[in-house]
């Protein structure tokens, strides 16, 4: 296995190649980071250039992740022999066997997209992954354990390590993208979950879990068993996760401490009824509120994503956003603009907005890629407050009366108009 976590380069993945030669490289992304789904430009080249580097070192090579099922004739062109759609463990696997023994065909494994003399061909679809708990546990003695272990402490002082006990997500925010898992949601028993971290515990010793679900913990009676088995077993990690604000109630909040949350990130979004309604998220204000101090009283940190930039959200939208956040004080904040996805309904519906940048070059962009109601330039002067304010604890009045006079210079000529009946 190649971690390309430490790698100054695509050159270190080159040399991998010449010191192991393998006849077949899998190239495969994290299909649960928001990041990836996004693809920023710099992702993809690095991509596609290792798919070149295999390839032209006569390895085979598939790949998996979401740019790929979006983007299947970069890679393919890039040189790989096959794109692996969706959850790929299965796919991958029967296509290695296929090669490895030159008994089959590609044609034969469900879920790929290959290239074909009149242009691309998709296979036969292939069914969701239902029993995650068959799934082998991962393959930690391929990495560097004690690399990651410098490599966290000396930068936030404890070692981090990610999990997942679930995939998918059934809400239908109409911006979120699901090329991977769609809208199901699939997930762990609680107790396969739990051997999984007292593996942990137990092989690599982290001070900390990052769950990386989409949604963790969508049931409170699930949660409630996992809070027990932890107890019961004795094996609790403190732990991040990602939820919603609907899902805040004391009963599941009081389940999620005892099992050792520290830190939940919330989808707040915004400050605004009108633009979460507009954003489909299915949720109101007054529960970010609830949650938030529902979190609070139960002593986890209460974090929340908030997006700027959507259609129809504008300076007093983006007020009613600043004054939610000083009224409740979430303990920290991560500020993002309204990000177009391939596949979704937000996509579908600027895309006559989008020009010739698709994609952010790096995550810190912040780069408005549709005809917003403001410059990028202004959106990231309002991320930059909100950060200064959280982190200080102190309201800045005076930035945002500047920021009032700058979004009047700011604004787009032709801002978007979302169309309610489309």
């Amino acid at each position: 296995m190649f971690d390309a976590t430490f790698a100054t380069g695509v050159e270190d993945f080159a040399a991998a190649l010449e010191a192991h030669r393998p006849t077949i490289v899998v190239v495969m992304e994290d299909n649960f980071n928001f990041l990836t789904k996004m693809c920023t430009t710099t992702r993809r080249e690095t991509a596609l250039a290792m798919v070149g580097a295999a390839r032209a070192r006569g390895s085979r090579v598939v790949v998996n992740g979401p740019d790929a099922a979006d983007h299947p004739a970069l890679y393919l062109a890039a040189g790989a022999e096959a794109v692996a759609l969706g959850e790929g463990e299965m796919a991958v696997a029967e296509l290695v066997r296929i090669w490895a023994h030159a008994e089959g065909s590609s044609d034969d494994v469900a879920g790929l997209v290959l290239p074909g003399s009149a242009g691309l061909i998709t296979t036969r679809p292939r069914g969701p992954i239902r029993d995650l708990d068959g799934l082998p546990p991962p393959a930690w003695d391929l990495l560097d354990i004690e690399a990651y272990r410098r490599a966290w402490r000396g930068a936030h002082g404890e070692f981090s390590w990610n999990m997942a006990s679930s995939r998918g997500c059934p809400y239908t925010c109409n911006w979120c993208a699901k090329p991977t898992f769609g809208r199901r949601y699939t997930v762990r028993s609680p107790a396969d979950v739990v051997r999984e971290i007292a593996r942990l515990k137990v092989g690599v010793a982290p001070d900390h879990i990052w769950f990386a679900d989409d949604i963790f913990g969508l049931d409170v009676d699930w949660t409630t068993t996992l809070a027990q088995l932890i107890e019961d077993a004795g094996c609790r990690i403190p732990f991040t996760l990602q939820s919603r604000v609907n899902l805040m109630t004391d009963a599941m909040v009081d389940a999620l401490a005892r099992a050792g949350a520290r830190e939940v990130w919330l989808g707040v979004e915004s400050g605004s009824q009108k633009v979460l309604d507009a954003m489909d998220k299915g949720a109101t204000v007054e529960a970010a509120r609830t949650a938030t101090r529902t979190l609070k009283a139960h002593g986890v940190r209460a974090c929340w994503f908030i997006q700027l930039g959507y259609p129809s959200e504008n300076w007093e939208d983006i007020l009613s956003t600043r004054d939610l956040i000083r009224a409740e004080r979430p303990d920290e904040i991560g500020v993002s603009v309204a990000y177009p996805l391939p596949g979704t309904e937000f996509h579908a519906q600027v895309q006559a907005q989008l020009g010739r940048q698709r994609n952010w070059k790096d995550t810190g962009e912040l780069a408005m890629l549709f005809q917003g109601a403001y410059s990028t330039a202004l959106y990231r002067k309002v991320r930059n407050v909100l950060h200064a304010e959280v982190e200080a604890g102190v309201d800045n009045d005076g930035a945002w009366s500047r920021l009032e006079v700058d979004a009047h210079h700011h604004r787009s000529p032709r801002p978007f108009q979302l169309s309610l009946e489309a």
